[in-house]
């Protein structure tokens, strides 16, 4: 389990696939809003001039000395829904990101959203 209280320690760090490849810098935590555990994480992706966010679910992920290892492999991370570096992600989007990943989606019982960006 990573603990809640270093995710403002993660930014910037390099995130890499269960094989160890680089997928992409980690630019935010999301934490789940029911139990405020990380869930999980928008990665920086894309050429120098044409970055994108990605989200990487942050399940059995391992934090390691500069490092954020995520238990999906490098291909299924990049192919995940993405927003613009300067986007917010649409409460309506949410549930496709937990779909990519083969988790179930369970918004809050008056329809609140999942996630929230820490």
């Amino acid at each position: 389990m990573i603990e809640a209280a270093n995710i403002r320690e993660w930014r910037t760090h390099a995130v890499v696939d269960r094989g160890g490849h680089k997928i992409g810098v980690l630019e935010a935590v999301y934490v789940d809003t029911i139990t405020d555990e990380p869930a999980m994480a928008t990665v920086q992706v894309g050429l120098p001039t044409r970055h994108r966010l990605v989200f990487g679910s942050l399940d059995d992920a391992v934090v390691g000395p500069g490092y954020v290892k995520v238990n999906y492999a490098k291909s299924l991370v990049k192919g995940c829904p993405a927003i613009g570096t300067a986007d917010v992600l649409p409460a309506t989007d949410e549930e496709a990101i937990f779909q990519h990943y083969g988790l179930a989606y369970q918004p809050g019982a008056g329809g609140e959203r999942q996630l929230a960006r820490r």
